[in-house]
């Protein structure tokens, strides 16, 4: 608001001092004009020609007097070439010398003009003609003159008058600044240029640093905003967005629906340019006005595939805790043992532990060689002891043949989901049923052309017709918050390697998960 105020005030003062000028010089010049015209009027009077060549002041002073007083001239002087006075506003002073010394140019070069000078009345401004006689010889001086005084009174009356708008305007220039500046503070939050500025850069840095891609648009559907993470997720050039319609651009994006709803999209699945996409798309509201949408998005590969490590991550921390818990739990007993002098029995748990644990390391490494799955088996192996379960690997199993497409990570995301879900259904079971099966069976084979795991457990069963929704994101028997991913997370991988997954009931009434995974993908 300083800033705009100052740029009036400065605009106010150029102008004003410029006008003031300006003024001067134009009134001056006008009255010195005025001057010149009635001083070749009185010159080329017959009267006045006459009166001079026959040396008849009676001639000359009542006419003189008589224009003076016509117009808004202060005096009217006639003199001969001598300088000697024939007409004066001051009778006294007919028959003196003139006073000022600036009538050469008239009598030798027989030029009109204007002059300022000192006369007998003071400062002047002077319009001078010559006068000529018959046979055209200049005979005398004809002098038409204002006052500087009233001249500089005539110039301040206008320059007050000037002044008065000046700062009347400057008033009014100062008080619309203000209203603007509010304005415009209004609708910029309050926030200085120099705010603006930074925060401009600082989303700049912000948005090529974020490896999500970004676009936002206007309320005309444009494109305004985005990221170079954006340009290369669908190798697209700078030239090819800025400024451009999303419709243009991406035809099959409902981005420009949002500007309609007002609704917000979170990780929405949809496909750009061939390229499946995780996307998050919100409205852009200035008060209740929808100005905009921005949308962000990551290519799907990428949520799955930190899923996946999340998941892995979970696998193995799950299988520490489970392991730490168990033997914790197996040195207290034996422990216990000791101290009651049961030698013989603590080392009778301590061989069956042992064999359990070597009988199934060592199925593992004849039947499941890559360390990564066979960790994951073994930790859940740990788990459900924990849980009163009991994980049982087929004897039979054999997984050494596996193709470099299906990373162990996803076997591991995959099996481990669906083997958590069969503890959690084998548990709820057992709660209403304590003598049933407390099992859950694992197999593997990798003959013929294509992987196939099963895990099977003794719940209480899936609906038939349930069994194609458990596989939908956020479906879950459970209430609790952060279930239905599990199983959405397995048919999205599934879908990547091109495998499937059914769904059977077992002759217990339990269970039967069966992955089926191509050893060669179809093109």
């Amino acid at each position: 608001m300083i800033a705009f105020a100052s740029v009036v005030l400065m605009q106010a003062a150029i102008t004003g001092a410029f006008t003031h000028e300006y003024i001067q010089f134009i009134m001056e010049e006008r009255i010195g004009e005025q001057a010149l015209q009635l001083s070749k009027v009185v010159s080329s009077l017959p009267q006045i020609r006459q009166g001079l060549s026959q040396r008849d002041v009676s001639q000359i002073q009542p006419l003189a007097e008589s224009i003076r007083s016509q117009t808004d001239a202060r005096f009217i002087v006639v003199g001969d070439r001598d300088g000697i006075r024939f007409s004066h506003p001051i009778p006294e002073r007919i028959g003196q010398k003139r006073v000022g010394g600036d009538n050469q140019r008239a009598l030798q070069n027989a030029e009109s003009y204007v002059s300022k000078a000192v006369g007998s009345l003071g400062p002047s401004m002077r319009g001078k003609s010559p006068v000529f006689d018959d046979q055209g010889q200049v005979i005398g001086v004809t002098s038409v003159g204002y006052m500087l005084d009233s001249v500089d009174h005539t110039i301040l009356g206008y320059q007050k008058s000037v002044l008065t708008m000046v700062v009347a305007s400057l008033l009014i220039s100062i008080f619309i600044s203000v209203l603007v500046a509010r304005y415009f503070k209004r609708i910029l939050f309050g926030l200085e240029p120099e705010e603006i500025a930074r925060l401009y850069e600082e989303r700049n840095t912000t948005l090529e640093t974020i490896r999500e891609g970004v676009i936002s648009i206007d309320a005309g559907g444009r494109i305004t905003t985005f990221n170079r993470t954006a340009l290369e997720t669908l190798e697209l050039d700078e030239k090819d967005l800025q400024g451009k319609s999303i419709r243009e651009i991406f035809p099959q994006s409902d981005m420009w629906k949002i500007l309609d709803s007002g609704d917000t999209e979170l990780d929405r699945e949809i496909e750009i340019n061939g390229k499946p996409l995780i996307v998050n798309r919100l409205p852009i509201k200035v008060g209740q006005q929808i100005t905009g949408v921005v949308s962000s998005f990551r290519p799907k590969g990428d949520i799955e595939q930190l899923s996946r490590r999340l998941s892995h991550i979970e696998q193995y921390a799950e299988t520490l805790r489970a392991q730490s818990h168990d033997y914790a739990n197996k040195l207290h007993t034996i422990a216990g043992l000791i101290q009651i002098n049961a030698n013989d029995q603590a080392l009778e748990l301590i061989g069956q532990e042992s064999r359990g644990i070597q009988e199934l390391v060592h199925l593992l490494v004849e039947t499941i060689p890559d360390p990564v799955l066979a960790g994951c088996i073994l930790g859940k192996y740990n788990r459900a002891h924990e849980l009163g379960l009991e994980l049982v690997l087929d004897p039979s199993s054999h997984l050494t043949d596996i193709p470099r497409h299906i990373h162990p990570e996803q076997l591991v995301s995959m099996v481990g989901n669906i083997i958590d879900n069969a503890f959690e259904a084998t548990r709820h079971k057992l709660k209403q049923q304590p003598d049933g099966s407390n099992q859950i069976i694992l197999s593997a084979s990798d003959y013929g052309h294509d992987l196939v795991l099963e895990i099977e457990d003794h719940g209480e069963g899936i609906a038939e017709e349930n069994r194609k929704r458990i596989f939908d994101k956020g479906i879950s028997s459970k209430s609790e918050e952060g279930h239905g991913l599990g199983l959405f997370l397995v048919k999205s991988m599934l879908g990547e390697m091109q495998g499937q997954i059914d769904v059977e009931e077992t002759d217990s009434g339990g269970t039967r998960f069966i992955i089926y995974l191509p050893k060669q993908l179809t093109q």
